[in-house]
């Protein structure tokens, strides 16, 4: 959560209760995550938690943030397609809008995603604004993914020799 700007007018709450509301909202998230039935207790932090950075009262999750920004970005089909027509280099909004059948002002808000999510750059050239890919944000991503490919790969051979020790046995 981002503090309030004190010249806006909009008085704030004292520190320790905006970090005890942030802590509550991280529950209710947390716990509506949770899926009912398979276990009796609902997680309390998120695995997350160690990556929390407290500046100021605030808590920041820099990585976090930035990787469900990325994923909620490559979760729409047309926002990937841009990206992968951006893959061949810098086109326009109009030129990225085209092979959807979408309006300016459609294409444009799907850019808008892109960009907040650090995955496309725009510029304006005249009356065009041109868009080019980042990569940095899918790097950050494949690191995550990573990670759980080995985390799967490693219970996948081990289910292997498993499945293979049964079957020595029944042999």
């Amino acid at each position: 959560m981002r503090p309030l700007n004190p010249s806006s007018g909009v008085s704030r709450a004292p520190e320790s209760e905006v970090i005890q509301a942030e802590r509550y909202l991280r529950q209710y998230l947390n716990m509506l995550n949770f899926e009912s039935g398979k276990h009796e207790n609902p997680p309390v932090l998120n695995s997350t938690e160690r990556l929390n950075e407290n500046r100021d009262g605030v808590i920041l999750n820099h990585m976090v943030e930035r990787l469900d920004a990325t994923f909620h970005a490559l979760s729409d089909p047309t926002r990937r397609a841009m990206l992968a027509s951006l893959a061949g280099g810098e086109r326009s909004i109009g030129e990225l809008a085209a092979p959807h059948a979408m309006s300016f002002a459609g294409a444009a808000k799907h850019i808008q995603t892109l960009e907040r999510a650090g995955l496309v750059e725009r510029r304006k050239a005249g009356r065009q604004q041109l868009c080019r890919l980042r990569s940095e944000p899918l790097r950050e991503a494949n690191a995550w993914l990573r990670q759980w490919e080995r985390f799967w790969n490693s219970r996948l051979d081990l289910l292997e020799k498993l499945i293979n020790a049964e079957k020595g046995k029944t042999e």
